[in-house]
């Protein structure tokens, strides 16, 4: 847990680090249970474990640290991706975060977008 104004209590220490590293245009994969992430991440990828929490709570509090790339979103808000075209990108990704999500094949890949000057200080 991180103890830090402004920070959600969920976002664990890693995520933090791996939040605050990422660069515009990395991409970070919130993955469910049945995810093979230590597969992906064999060769790839950073893993991180915040086993037991939801990807729905975990994504209101990334949300929170995190600008979404804008141009992700413009043409349709979400994509499905074929599960092992999935698995592929994923071993491309800056981050594979492994929570408890029990949704069958509710993995979400986030692409990090900007912060405008003057704005990361709100």
């Amino acid at each position: 847990m991180v103890i830090l104004k402004g920070i959600p209590s969920i976002i664990s220490p890693d995520l933090l680090y791996a939040l605050a590293r990422m660069g515009h245009g990395d991409e970070i994969v919130l993955a469910d249970a049945n995810f093979p992430t230590s597969s992906v991440c064999r060769f790839g990828p950073t893993e991180i474990r915040v086993d037991g929490l939801g990807i729905p709570e975990l994504l209101q509090a990334v949300l929170k640290l995190f600008p979404l790339d804008t141009y992700v979103s413009c043409p349709k808000p979400l994509e499905k991706i074929e599960r092992f075209a999935f698995y592929e990108r994923a071993k491309t990704s800056f981050a594979v975060v492994a929570t408890g999500e029990t949704a069958l094949y509710g993995n979400l890949i986030l692409t990090k977008g900007v912060i405008p000057a003057g704005e990361k200080d709100e």
